[in-house]
């Protein structure tokens, strides 16, 4: 089992993002998802730092993938997407409609907003050629372990969703735009305000979610940091870890550390409580009665 670093969900500068990549390029993880995956009217902000990525990356001998939107609905998204496919490196769909788009015998990766929820999904999914796919953060263990071997019968890696806030939803409306009374066309971005996201409470001032523009993410950061001996023993390939503003190339340095067997889980989940957002873990939709349990509450 190894690690996978997801397509960075948040509006971050361009600076910013440039820097990110150039640091990830020194952490062991063995594979890296660049692009745009939340809205395209960020991308113009932020695309000059993907081919430099995508560069860099492989330059330090990782694998890459480009990602296409998690919701493609305009005309010039579609163009977007479908240019994906020219730009000589691997997919990874966020969407199905992408699928169009792909030339004859390419593969390509599959990311955790698809859901693949049943064998009959990723069956299908691997007959159009796809090679790695990345599980939704919502399935319990004994869905993972059978996605898991109809993925071994299939020649199909499965990734679980190892660290980083879940995403939960996406919708054509722009959460945090109506937070500031804007509307999305007129939303100034004020979306890059929130590097890790803006806290939803509830009405009884409790934490509940985290809108990101027109996505919805979990408040907790989930985390398999006490799972990793469970997923794989039921044949899970990778992790993959979600960007985080703060502290992430410690974080991908304590999850390499535990898969070598080089530092406690315990010990790390500990640690890990104080380098997330908020201090708040959770693995509940794994093996817990609800998403946001957290094994090591205790």
């Amino acid at each position: 089992m190894d690690l996978t670093v997801g397509a960075n969900p948040f509006f971050w500068d361009l600076e910013t993002t440039r820097g990110f990549y150039e640091k990830l390029a020194k952490a062991p993880v063995a594979r890296v998802v660049i692009g745009e995956l939340v809205c395209s009217k960020r991308l113009p902000f932020v695309a000059n730092a993907f081919p430099e990525a995508v560069e860099t990356m492989m330059a330090a001998g990782k694998d890459v993938a480009l990602t296409t939107l998690a919701l493609v609905t305009l005309k010039r998204e579609r163009k977007q997407t479908a240019d994906l496919f020219d730009a000589g490196v691997t997919v990874e769909i966020n969407d199905l409609s992408a699928l169009q788009h792909l030339p004859d015998g390419q593969g390509f990766w599959v990311g955790p907003l698809v859901n693949v929820y049943n064998e009959g999904t990723l069956r299908w999914l691997a007959d159009k050629g796809a090679q790695r796919i990345c599980l939704p953060p919502e399935l319990p263990i004994d869905s993972v372990q059978r996605l898991a071997e109809v993925g071994r019968e299939s020649g199909v890696a499965i990734e679980v969703w190892g660290h980083g806030r879940a995403p939960l939803a996406i919708s054509a409306r722009c959460y945090h735009a109506r937070l500031h009374d804007r509307i999305k066309d007129n939303c100034q971005f004020v979306c890059g305000e929130d590097p890790d996201g803006r806290d939803v409470d509830t009405l009884d001032a409790q934490k509940f979610l985290v809108a990101n523009g027109v996505q919805t993410l979990s408040h907790a950061t989930m985390s398999m940091a006490r799972q990793f001996d469970l997923l794989r023993d039921v044949g899970v390939s990778a992790l993959r870890l979600s960007p985080q503003s703060r502290h992430f190339g410690e974080i991908c340095e304590g999850y390499a550390r535990v898969l070598d067997g080089r530092e406690d889980k315990d010990a790390f989940a500990k640690a890990l409580l104080a380098l997330v957002p908020d201090g708040a873990l959770a693995d509940g939709f794994l093996t817990g009665e609800c998403g946001a349990d957290w094994s090591g509450a205790a």
